[in-house]
């Protein structure tokens, strides 16, 4: 099986619903509750024109995941720090696909001029961290109960990578 890193198209935003809603179920990757639906994704993809790029991984015709780079802040001092966002289809976790497009986004940051990437991550997702760290991102901190989950409040790690 050939996995295949590229730029996502409109095409591709069933896929990448279908898996972010996937990581709003699994309660382990966004503080998001509610499903999202076309409108919703669509709005967000035209948010991602030019250097805040979506990737997709793709594995024999199949999205099997995703990853942006994201504003970081409105403040022009941040221009060179994205935001990263990575998502991996249920069936497809545990098999490199995350850190092949994790490497691919990352080349794509620099192209566009981005210094730096952080990452906010769920303090017990381990296996996330794990990723971020193989590809070199360190912890910054925790923020405690940053945000709220089912009614519970959730601890968010930030890490970070210069480029």
């Amino acid at each position: 099986m050939e996995l295949i890193i590229r730029k996502a198209t409109k095409s591709d935003l069933t896929a990448i619903l279908q898996i972010y809603n996937q990581g709003i179920e699994d309660r382990v990757a966004t503080l998001e509750e509610e499903q999202k639906d076309a409108a919703y994704i669509t709005n967000w993809f035209a948010e991602h024109e030019g250097r805040f790029s979506v990737m997709v991984a793709e594995m024999d015709g199949v999205v099997c995941g995703w990853a942006s780079l994201n504003r970081y802040s409105q403040r022009c001092a941040y221009n060179g720090v994205a935001d990263l966002s990575i998502y991996i289809a249920r069936d497809y976790r545990g098999n490199g696909i995350g850190q092949q497009l994790l490497a691919q986004v990352e080349e794509v940051a620099s192209q566009n001029e981005f210094y730096k990437i952080v990452l906010f991550t769920f303090a017990l997702n381990h296996l996330g961290q794990g990723l971020y760290r193989k590809s070199g991102y360190r912890e910054v901190g925790v923020f405690e109960k940053q945000g709220i989950l089912d009614g519970k409040p959730i601890d968010v790690m930030i890490m970070e990578k210069l480029l």
